[in-house]
């Protein structure tokens, strides 16, 4: 059995890739994240594949169902769809199946970030004014940043930054992003890019605190 990681992309079911489509197919047992994957998706899984919602599940439970599938011989393949942009946990995955002598491939996907530029009708670059861009994020519950990886470091750079999961600390990416590139310049908080209930608040740095107001919970 092969475990194959496919990016599911940014939630749009047709941002699929066509190998990660591919691989879905073939894959009899198929684990995705319910919380951040659209269930549209799952009409890839062919016809009796088990399909096993990880969103409720610790990283011990996944490989354990993992190591089951594997285990029972009857299985050519497996499948985890996920998102391969965003953190850890496909990354242990991968760490721990492959000490278990399991393989393992990865497909990429579209990325988030991707998919609020194509949103904002927006290039990340322009000749002359931005050539770099970074993705980054702010201090969460779940993990915190590098001391050397603060916003206000990346906005001495004059880049386009891409902010993931930040609204929730809206005010202090403000104040960090002020001082290099002032009140004045365009921001945006995409939600849900791709999605049927994607929100876009178009603002400046000085008011976009305003403009998010009573919108968007958190970003994509």
């Amino acid at each position: 059995m092969t475990v194959h990681f496919i990016g599911a992309g940014p939630g749009a079911p047709d941002l699929l890739t066509l190998r990660g489509r591919d691989r879905i197919a073939m894959s009899p047992v198929c684990l995705y994240a319910g919380s951040l994957i659209p269930e549209a998706l799952l009409e890839h899984c062919p016809p009796g594949a088990r399909i096993v919602n990880t969103a409720p599940m610790d990283l011990d439970q996944i490989i354990a169902e993992i190591v089951t599938a594997h285990a029972g011989g009857r299985m050519s393949r497996g499948c985890i769809r996920g998102i391969c942009q965003s953190g850890r946990r496909w990354a242990s995955s991968c760490v721990r199946l492959r000490a278990l002598d399991i393989p393992v491939t990865i497909t990429p996907g579209v990325p988030a970030f991707a998919a609020a530029a194509a949103a904002l009708e927006v290039e990340l670059t322009l000749p002359e004014l931005a050539q770099s861009v970074v993705l980054t994020r702010t201090p969460g519950r779940a993990s915190s940043m590098p001391s050397a990886e603060t916003l206000a470091a990346f906005a001495a750079t004059q880049a386009t930054l891409a902010i993931h999961l930040s609204v929730h600390n809206l005010p202090q990416v403000v104040a960090d992003l002020l001082p290099a590139y002032g009140g004045d310049c365009p921001v945006a908080v995409v939600w849900r890019a791709s999605w049927p209930d994607e929100q876009i608040v178009r603002a400046t740095l000085s008011t976009i605190e305003a403009a998010v107001t009573g919108g968007p919970s958190g970003p994509r």
